[in-house]
């Protein structure tokens, strides 16, 4: 069972990944910001962190928890991270990645 489950968001396995990557060459690092619906509390941000953070490459884990909302989650790597990886993690918790409206 995903440990998400906990707060009753159980796992989908449909998912749809607009990621919004800026390259930072100074630092050469890439930054690439998802939505993630279904996160509402410090646990869910643990799971979710705890699966992006064993991507390859991945270097932090920030979330900007909206309990009830889209949650904002910035993840910080040093390589470019494809939509399906970042997407089959955040699902492994338990959560769903959601596209970036325009």
């Amino acid at each position: 069972m995903p440990s998400g489950a906990c707060c009753g968001n159980p796992a989908s396995t449909h998912h749809t990944i607009q990621p919004n990557t800026k390259e930072h060459s100074m630092s050469q690092t890439i930054q690439t910001n998802v939505n993630v619906s279904g996160m509402t509390c410090g646990h869910c941000v643990s799971s979710v962190s705890e699966e992006l953070e064993a991507l390859s490459g991945v270097q932090n884990v920030a979330v900007d928890l909206n309990p009830g909302g889209l949650s904002t989650v910035t993840i910080t790597s040093s390589q470019e991270l494809s939509p399906s990886e970042i997407g089959e993690a955040v699902a492994e918790a338990g959560y769903l990645v959601v596209a970036n409206e325009a």
